[in-house]
């Protein structure tokens, strides 16, 4: 006898949608770990009803991984727990096509329960599932969406071993110009980008505008508004797919560093998010013109009283703290303000309905259902504790120094903040706080153990 689906998939949905894709052959079974990396397997197209009846075993140790694959032993879940099954079930409404694969494939997003059918607390979709409901008992419901900023490279390295902007997969043509905002330069890559949209339409996700961004081979795609902020992570996590896929098949790179080239901005992962009353009304807009709602003021200050505690979860690699920088749009403290892009925590401006916070800090190469479940933890604390978010920043946040906690400026001290963070600890949970903190620590002696190139340059033949 099989255990009922712990995540509320049905087979219904499984057999519905092979009755009607005959040409598919196989499915992706992605379920992401604290990185954001999906990690899975690939079965055949007979394998997927029995994945919707029983789930399938996949080790706990599959979250204990560092970002190249390796065992964190200090994560609890390898060897203290014999490196044993758990059971992976797909999540509803995920089993999408993919686009443009030989032989034709489908994708399905899974998520770890322990084998009593009870959430497996290191899952970083079960961290912002717990904020969820802890809004839901508030009778509120987050929405938002994500900004997708990434580069596209070309696959071999310039003469000097940097990565280089990619040619237009149009014509060869090559640019090295910061063409911010150009429609023509967009131009050169829209057979790709056609590919993008045409996958992000069979995975059932609303991409919208494309930019050229502020960095030669910079682009930013942005995603529809959802009222579900899962959905909203959901939709990012499998954007980053399409993309690096689509990419892929047109001989260029999709690269999601958040910051690639030294002399050029780096790349965020702007979240944007409101909340709902349960008459449908955002509660963040104001009722009286000129007159900011005390939630929205809240919310604000529990974003920026808990902000440097939570860095990690915004900048989780060593690449991440080098998009830090004045005047790079990328925000180096914890400053709000309205319709400027130079603070933290940015108002947008706008019809009113639409009232929202555009949380900046998070790199695109951060993990979309940590930074929500982070954000989402923050907003929380600003409503219990009343806490003021402080003046307004007017001007320039790069030249101000506006009062409230400050950041950490380098990994290391993220990472010894967050260990620290009693606030993080109830925002990701134990377990996921635990996981996420003993996976950085691990990567940071990695690196730190590493002889990097800058070391040969610099020391070689001087000292």
């Amino acid at each position: 006898m099989t255990n009922p689906c712990p995540s509320g998939a049905t087979l219904a949905e499984a057999e519905d949608f092979l009755a009607e894709h005959p040409e598919i052959e196989a499915v992706d079974i992605v379920l992401h770990d604290s990185n954001g990396i999906g990690r899975g397997k690939i079965i055949r197209r007979h394998e997927l009803p029995s994945l919707y009846k029983s789930g399938r075993h996949m080790p706990i140790s599959i979250l204990g991984l560092d970002i190249c694959g390796e065992d964190v032993h200090e994560t609890g879940l390898i060897w203290d727990k014999g490196d044993g099954d758990l059971r992976a079930w797909p999540i509803p409404g995920t089993l999408k096509v993919l686009h443009n694969t030989t032989p034709p494939r489908a994708e399905v997003l899974m998520s770890l329960y322990e084998l009593d059918g009870r959430p497996m607390t290191s899952d970083p979709r079960h961290a912002l599932q717990r904020q969820v409901d802890e809004f839901a008992k508030r009778g509120l419901k987050p929405a938002g969406a994500f900004e997708l900023e990434f580069f596209l490279l070309a696959k071999e390295r310039g003469p000097d071993g940097r990565v280089r902007p990619a040619a237009d997969v149009l014509d060869g043509r090559d640019s090295h110009k910061t063409e911010v905002y150009s429609v023509d330069h967009l131009h050169g890559m829209l057979p790709l980008f056609s590919d993008i949209y045409a996958g992000a339409a069979k995975a059932g996700i609303t991409a919208e505008t494309m930019i050229s961004e502020y960095a030669p081979g910079q682009y930013e795609l942005t995603l529809h508004y959802r009222e579900d902020v899962m959905q909203a992570a959901d939709d990012l996590m499998r954007l980053k797919r399409i993309v690096r896929a689509q990419a892929r098949a047109h001989g260029v790179v999709a690269c999601f560093m958040a910051k690639p080239i030294a002399d050029y901005a780096g790349s965020g992962m702007h979240f944007h998010v409101s909340l709902m009353n349960e008459k449908g009304e955002n509660v963040f807009a104001e009722k009286k013109p000129g007159k900011w709602e005390t939630m929205l003021l809240h919310a604000l200050g529990g974003l920026r009283a808990t902000m440097a505690e939570s860095m990690l979860v915004f900048a989780p690699h060593l690449n991440s703290w080098r998009r830090f920088a004045n005047q790079s749009y990328a925000p180096i403290s914890t400053a709000w303000g309205v319709n400027n892009r130079s603070v933290a925590l940015r108002v947008p401006a706008g019809d009113v309905k639409a009232r929202r916070i555009e949380h900046r800090p998070s790199g695109v190469d951060a993990n979309p259902y940590l930074v929500a479940a982070t954000v989402l933890a923050g907003i929380l604390h600003g409503f219990d504790k009343k806490l003021d978010p402080g003046p307004e920043t007017t001007g320039n946040a790069y030249a101000e120094d506006p009062e409230g906690p400050e950041i950490p400026r380098e990994w290391r001290a993220a990472i010894e903040a967050a260990r620290n963070s009693e606030f993080l600890k109830q925002a990701l949970g134990e377990d996921m706080h635990r996981t996420f903190v003993e996976v950085k620590a691990a990567e940071y002696a990695r690196v730190a153990r590493t002889i990097s190139e800058v070391d040969y340059d610099l020391y070689l033949h001087t000292v």
